[in-house]
């Protein structure tokens, strides 16, 4: 039981010192008269309170049926496997041999430790573990129960989310507990509104029943909205005005129904010391240890007045059951309140029914921010006659293993068992690694209580709160200084609410009390490693083995000899498998058929296949490398020497010998294969529902790639779910939502130490796909700590690329459908190469034959002399480059020519698209890709043409069609109109995709912009932004507009992305918004996100009209929005001018960052801040360029920032936040003052913090919201803004 009900990892533990009574669905049953009654005890626990069992022959028919059964009751590592009388001198083996009425103990091995029985009986479940006894403080004592007999349920108090006066008390029964769920649904009936979450009373989540049925009683109900905090005291509702008999007011809590006949008062004496601040505001609670058991947490609460302060002694009288001699005593606190430090001078305890008198000096603090940062503290008590126990600081390990993503940022909290009691739920919080349970870390934690004794088990879990909160714990291992003895608890498994079995608490038991041998590691890891490696060996691969020693490949010759220094290319290092059978294998020599890889009386030689000899057994080492052993002999492995020669382990120093081969299989990344990137040994790389790709899925289809072979060790790999999703990296970012395009194009690097592989952009290189700590996929230099190495498993393998013409590698690249009249137009170019010019080329294919094709190519008013290739795609391969060239190159590609090639396309399947592009060179490389439709419309007079209409509708990208201009022409006439469109179709506008457009007559392009087919409604506005005409003045960025009323804000509305051919140079864009209640209008904001390959924008104006009213208003930007421009702001704010009102002034604020002095307080993250004031508020802007500093954010530092805004009026916050990029993210913020001057007076602010903005640091927070203190006014200030 935790010494802290207020922490949900309390609810986790069965009880620290009650055991279990035999389960009641036993005890209403009857039985015939032959049946054995029996009750079964766990080996070498005390603590364990047994199971009673009726054994008769309808039950269990056989001895092992008793074993799996008792199995699954009995808590041992590897189940029961054994039965012994209870000092364990004689092994149970049947049925016949166990006797009715009598104890026997379980456990996993022949060795077996003696208990106390008459202890354990003592035990109580975990389900009538002791509450406090001011949670039943209103109930009469009752007698023990009698053997045989039910104990009455516990109860919960069930506090109102946010409103503590509304509780109820509900019985835990059966009926109500027969799942997590059937508790809410009873939960949402008793509050009398939905209840879906449950907190304990500080905020942490209590995620299970398990986590209720041992909580230390009383929960918070809430919905689907988070926990919000309030005075959640039970004792407080649970009270009596009164307790008789208690002079000084004494309010404790513990078990209200008196546990046996002995109970037992005492009055408490506690003096805080006089040292400043050594007061609390927190919750005190006291257990006490005795030798029979211990007491629950004791809260020690008073109603007269506060507590605990400093000087002062409090006095309490407290009830609780026979606990037996006391031995110690934990005495903490629940942290909570403004104050809760705390310096506890000394304590006195007296028994008032034995008058005992108890006398604990203290003089420690307890408190998060001083000494070891311990809330609670154990103490020995000394008794006359009997031994005082030491307080021993034990030493904690926690491995956290090596799977991504393995680590957390969850409080985890642990609790220790010995035969002497346990330690309580202890926070792990001060590791001696500056960041703790980071993936593949070892952290030490020292954790102080009085000595257990022999430890038997521990328990540990974490409250499963923040971003990343669950955890994969390899191992624990504590180490007692008193014993000098070391306790390895191994667990290997999630603690995730989302993982395993969803659990985030783990009981671990030390094997026999002794440390897990390595061996037994060691083999679960070969076990583990064979299974994520057994593909490899599947009859019909073909292998290389390279040994790390020798740097060689192991290679046959045709002569019988082998030896470890072959090439990568040597045609005698290919193995065949012929035969497998589990973890056997055959070997065959790939070009000498008739020979096999063999162990020969110790010796390695080529023999004939299908012989003993020739079978080896392949054992998998953690590290992914495998050895070769005789089959027939086993112990006889296969040994190279440094050299390279065979050896055997006497022949040289084990330094100069190697027996462990790194394993690679032929043939994977052929086309069309289906292969796994393996991230860990049971992770792969896989497609998240966003796009984004992550290392940390699951082995599963989901993860599954199809490979794409470009060309020689260069492929591309798409998702087999999600299909025409491809891996890329593209703009800084690494996900899987690719086209196919040049962005989608890695280079395979083979890494010889490991068998992984390593992706490497074609388009970017140097950049590779990479993993961080998390498990998300992002762009990486090349590095060996593991974050660019996937483990291939070939799923189904592929074949051979068809034969094509080769080329070199275009970089214009141009999608069109060519398969039966098909053809297709791609959102944008793959790749921006040199400037295309504006004239045409046409591409077309005749089938000849069934792999011979005429490719005809027309070209526009400019030509190229320029290379040109063009590659083929089809549903099952693709074929390229292919160089369309002749002899005579200078006349192909001629303005206005027709050039006709022969190429050969083989087994690719259904054409679906070709991509074709040039490589730049020769003077004149220009080349563009455009095409003219015509078509021939009847129809009566129209009379002028005023616009037109058009509409595309697309399923998918490849559909997508991008139109310049639409001329119409009257028949008879020499008249024509031009339409200029400029964009794709369709294109995404706010957010919205629209497959329809107007366009408007070219001289009418001022005033009528195309305009999206939509109905107006109530508030709607249309909104134009005109881009200046600059070279370059359009932006790639995605366009975010707000506008501010003066009844609300509307909030960030995103227009559109340049990327969908908006805001180009010197065009209007127009879209409909609806500002429905914002109220009058006085200012906007409009600024981009600074993503894309050209973010740059020149603003020249924004229009806002009322569609209703016709109301309009005309702002004037003329301004770049740029990192790079007009001091790095990428946003602009500008009033609105009404005829009937001044508009609000723009101000210049001037912002003064203090960054603090301790050691790592600098950052290099990107800081962003928001000015709120009594008119609104600036956004959030990105502290870009410092005046005064070319480094920013340096430790001791102050930087001057300065953002324009309209008006805010009095400053009254900020909101300073940072986004966590960069190897020093972390970032201690001293303070911030804003200086501003203003038609009404000058402003200077100050806005103190003095915390981290660091997930590591303080409260994990990256974000803070400061108030403003106090201003600096000078003359001419209004007035002050402090808050």
């Amino acid at each position: 039981m935790s010494e802290t009900p207020s922490t949900s990892f309390s609810m986790i533990y069965p009880t620290s010192s009650e055991g279990q009574l035999p389960s009641s669905r036993h005890l209403s049953v009857t039985h015939p008269v032959v049946a054995k009654r029996i009750s079964f005890y766990k080996s070498g626990d005390p603590q364990f309170g047994g199971v009673r069992v009726v054994v008769n022959p309808r039950s269990f028919k056989t001895f092992d049926a008793l074993l799996d059964n008792l199995s699954r009751k009995v808590p041992l590592p590897f189940g029961v496997r054994n039965i012994s009388t209870p000092r364990g001198r004689h092994s149970i083996t049947s049925l016949e041999d166990l006797e009715d009425g009598e104890s026997y103990l379980c456990s996993h091995g022949r060795k077996v430790q003696p208990v106390d029985l008459d202890k354990a009986r003592r035990r109580r479940r975990p389900w009538h573990s002791s509450l406090a006894i001011t949670a039943h403080a209103h109930r009469s004592p009752v007698p023990a129960a009698a053997p045989g007999m039910l104990r009455a349920p516990r109860r919960l108090v069930v506090f109102r989310n946010g409103d503590p006066k509304t509780r109820r008390v509900v019985v835990l029964t059966k009926r109500v507990t027969q799942s997590f769920e059937a508790f809410l649904r009873h939960l949402t009936e008793v509050m009398q509104r939905p209840v879906t979450r449950l907190y304990a009373t500080d905020g942490r989540k209590v995620p299970s029943l398990q986590a209720v049925i041992l909580s230390s009683g009383a929960v918070v109900a809430a919905g689907r909205e988070p926990f919000k905090p309030g005075n959640y005291d039970i004792q407080k509702y649970l009270l009596p005005a009164r307790l008789p008999g208690i002079s000084h007011r004494v309010h404790p809590k513990g078990n209200a129904r008196s546990e046996s006949r002995k109970s037992v008062n005492w009055k408490v004496s506690i003096i805080t010391s006089d040292l400043p601040n050594a007061g609390t505001s927190s919750q005190i609670y006291i257990i006490l240890y005795g030798q029979h058991r211990s007491s629950a947490p004791i809260y020690l609460y008073g109603t007269d007045g506060a507590r605990f302060q400093d000087g002062c002694e409090d006095i309490f009288t407290i009830t609780v059951g026979d606990i037996g001699t006391l031995f110690k005593i934990r005495i903490g606190h629940t942290n909570s309140g403004l104050s809760p430090s705390w310096h506890c001078k000394e304590i006195q305890l007296w028994n008032m029914n034995s008058r005992k008198q108890f006398y604990i000096p203290v003089q420690r603090w307890l408190a998060r921010d001083q000494e070891d940062g311990e809330i609670c503290r154990e103490f020995p008590v000394l008794n006359k006659g009997q031994p005082i126990f030491p307080v021993t600081i034990y030493e904690v390990h926690v491995a956290t293993g090596e799977l991504w993503n393995a680590g957390t940022v969850a409080n985890v909290y642990m609790s220790i068992y010995g035969e002497k009691g346990d330690t309580g739920s202890r926070q792990l919080f001060r590791s001696k690694t500056s960041f703790s349970f980071l993936r593949g870390q070892t952290d030490t934690f020292s954790l102080e209580a009085v000595h257990l004794g022999d430890l038997y088990k521990i328990v540990i879990g974490h409250d499963g709160l923040g971003p990343g909160n669950g955890w994969f714990l390899e191992d624990v291992i504590v180490k007692d200084p008193t014993t000098n003895r070391e306790y390895t608890f191994f667990c290997h498994r999630w603690l995730d609410q989302g993982e395993d079995d969803g659990k985030i608490v783990r009981e671990l038991y030390a094997r026999d009390y002794n440390i897990i041998s390595a061996r037994q590691k060691l083999e679960f890891n070969r076990k583990e490693t064979w299974a994520a490696e057994s593909w490899k060996f599947m009859k019909g691969n073909t292998l290389q083995f390279y040994n790390r020693l020798t740097g060689g490949f192991v290679r046959l010759h045709p002569n019988g000899t082998v030896d470890a220094v072959g090439k990568k290319t040597d045609k005698y290092g290919l193995f065949d498998v012929i035969f497998n059978k589990e973890n056997i294998c055959i070997f065959q020599s790939h070009k000498i058929r008739h020979l096999s890889l063999a162990l020969d009386n110790g010796s390695v030689a080529g023999m004939a296949s299908g012989g003993a000899s020739t079978k080896l057994r392949v054992l998998y080492q953690p590290n992914r490398c495998a050895l070769l052993e005789s089959a027939l002999v086993p112990g006889h492995m296969v040994i190279f020497d440094h050299h390279g020669k065979i050896a055997d382990e006497s022949s040289a120093g084990y330094a100069n010998l190697s027996k462990e081969f790194v394993v690679f299989v032929k043939g994977m990344f052929l086309n069309s294969a289906v292969i796994l990137l393996a991230t860990s040994l049971c992770q792969a790389l896989c497609i998240q529902p966003d796009g984004s790709c992550t290392g940390v899925g699951n082995q599963s289809e989901k993860s599954y790639w199809k490979v794409h072979k470009i060309s020689s060790g260069i492929c591309m790999f798409e998702s087999v779910k999600n299909a025409q999703m491809y891996l890329r990296i593209k703009d800084g970012q690494c996900d899987g939502t690719g086209t196919g395009d040049i962005d989608c194009h890695f280079k395979i690097k083979k890494n010889l130490e490991n068998a992984s592989i390593s992706l490497e952009s074609v388009k970017n290189p140097g950049l590779f796909v990479g993993l961080q700590s998390d498990g998300q996929a992002k762009p990486v230099i090349y590095t060996k700590n593991g974050s660019v190495f996937f483990y291939p498993q070939v799923i189904k393998f592929g074949r051979e690329d068809p034969t094509g013409i080769s080329a070199t590698p275009s970089k214009e690249e141009e999608k069109i459908r060519g398969s039966k009249k098909r053809q297709e137009t791609p959102p944008e170019s793959e790749a921006r190469g040199p400037l295309l010019s504006s004239t045409a080329k046409e591409i077309s294919e005749t089938l000849l034959s069934e792999d011979e094709w005429k490719v005809l190519v027309l070209t526009g008013n400019t030509g190229t002399q320029a290379n040109v290739t063009l590659w083929v795609y089809g549903d099952e391969g693709v074929t390229g480059p292919i160089s369309l060239s002749k002899d005579s190159s200078e006349q192909l590609f001629l303005p206005r020519q027709e050039d006709e090639f022969q190429i050969e396309i083989r087994n690719i399947g259904i054409i679906y698209k070709i991509r074709i592009g040039h490589d730049g060179t020769s003077e004149q490389p220009e080349w563009n890709l455009q095409r003219i439709d015509t078509f021939q419309v009847e129809a009566v007079s129209l009379g002028k043409l005023q616009k037109v209409l058009l509409r595309c509708e697309a399923s998918d990208k490849s559909q997508y069609w991008y139109c310049e201009k639409v001329v119409v022409r009257e028949s008879g006439t020499t008249s024509e109109s031009t339409f200029t469109c400029e964009r794709w179709l369709p294109f995404m506008s706010q957010g919205i995709i629209h497959s329809e457009i107007e366009l408007f007559l070219q001289e009418m392009q001022i005033n009528h912009q195309p305009k999206i087919q939509e109905g107006a409604n109530e508030g709607d506005w249309k909104v134009t932004v005109i881009t200046g005409d600059l070279e370059d003045a359009g932006t790639t960025a995605t366009v975010s507009l707000s506008v501010y009323g003066e009844t609300r804000c509307s909030g960030p509305i995103i227009l559109g992305s340049g990327k969908h051919q908006l805001f180009n140079s010197n065009s209007a864009d127009i879209f409909k918004i609806n500002l429905k209640d914002i109220g009058e209008i006085y200012k906007i904001r409009i600024g981009h996100d600074n993503r894309g390959k050209d973010p740059r924008w020149y603003l020249e104006e924004i229009r806002l009209e009322n569609i209703d009213t016709r109301e309009l208003f005309c702002l004037t930007v003329d301004s770049w929005i740029a990192e790079n421009e007009n001091g790095g702001d990428t946003w602009k704010e500008m009033p609105v001018v009404r005829t009937n009102k001044a508009p609000l002034p723009v101000v210049a604020y001037e912002i003064y960052v203090y960054t603090g002095r301790k050691p790592g307080a600098e950052t290099e993250s990107n800081v962003f801040i928001n000015l709120i004031g009594t008119r609104g508020d600036s956004g959030n802007r990105r502290l870009h360029q410092s005046k005064n500093n070319k480094v920013k954010f340096q430790r001791g530092q102050v930087d001057i920032f300065s953002i324009e805004a309209v008006s805010l009026g009095k400053l009254k916050k900020v909101l300073i936040s940072h986004n966590g990029i960069g190897p020093g993210n972390g970032w201690f913020l001293e303070s911030i003052v804003v200086k501003s001057e203003e038609e009404d007076g000058n402003q200077e602010v100050l806005f103190p913090c003095n915390r981290w903005l660091d997930e590591y640091q303080d409260d994990g927070k990256t974000e803070r919201e400061l108030l403003a203190e106090r201003s600096f006014s000078a003359a001419g200030d209004t007035g002050s803004v402090a808050s």
